[in-house]
């Protein structure tokens, strides 16, 4: 098994989810004792989140990069950046070091096509709904098209991942609005649902919805569990 780069705490609360399923994934496929090889790499999210909500992407990607190059000396042969909204600086990074970085819409995106999915709607953090980053690489990369929330839901999407679900708070209004936001994206014609920020699976579930769902973080960690074991 080939040692897996992880680069965390963004927040930390799904960066534990990543640990759990990569190593439950492992016993699944290995049996007995076996687990993952990996390391992780846990940011201080609060210097994070200052950098995303002032504007300096220039200083998040420098804490990228000198983060992705500290994995790679210690051994690591891919890396995995642990959030979606992080992917905004995916080339920078992979542009530092040499071992390969698993994109995390690269992931996502054969789930979709599978499902037959069209229209999925995207619930995710403000800068990943609103900026191209993402979005563009799921249209430009893999011909998907999605589709994002009207501006008060895409609001109410992001202030719930940010002052509850970064900080361990899942409360049942919040699944509801989720639920609902969700509803009035089904109809106008989406016929998905891209968990598109890896916090979004503590609050819901695909048994939660009438139509396919996309955890990115469950996908993104069979991906790297499939680099890993040559799959």
């Amino acid at each position: 098994m080939k040692t897996i780069g992880l680069l965390g705490g963004m927040s930390w609360e799904s960066t534990a989810v990543y640990y759990q399923l990569l190593n439950r994934m492992s016993r699944e496929r290995l049996g007995g004792l076996h687990s993952a090889k990996c390391l992780l790499w846990s940011f201080d999210f609060a210097a994070i989140a200052a950098a995303q909500a002032a504007g300096d992407w220039d200083r998040a990607t420098e804490m990228m990069v000198d983060a992705a190059r500290g994995v790679e000396r210690g051994g690591a042969e891919c890396l995995l950046i642990c959030a979606n909204t992080m992917h905004k600086m995916a080339e920078e990074v992979q542009a530092a070091v040499n071992i390969p970085l698993l994109h995390i819409a690269d992931a996502t995106a054969p789930a979709i096509k599978a499902a037959g999915c069209r229209a999925p709607v995207l619930l995710a953090t403000g800068y990943t709904m609103d900026q191209d980053f993402y979005k563009g690489h799921l249209k430009n990369r893999h011909g998907i098209e999605v589709r994002v929330p009207g501006d008060d839901d895409r609001a109410e999407v992001h202030r719930i991942i940010y002052e509850e679900l970064c900080r361990g708070e899942v409360w049942a209004d919040s699944k509801e609005t989720y639920l609902e936001v969700v509803q009035r994206e089904v109809q106008k014609g989406a016929d998905g649902v891209i968990f598109g920020c890896t916090e979004i699976g503590l609050l819901v579930k695909a048994e939660d919805f009438d139509v396919p769902t996309f955890d990115t973080s469950a996908l993104h960690a069979a991906a790297a569990l499939d680099f890993a074991l040559g799959d």
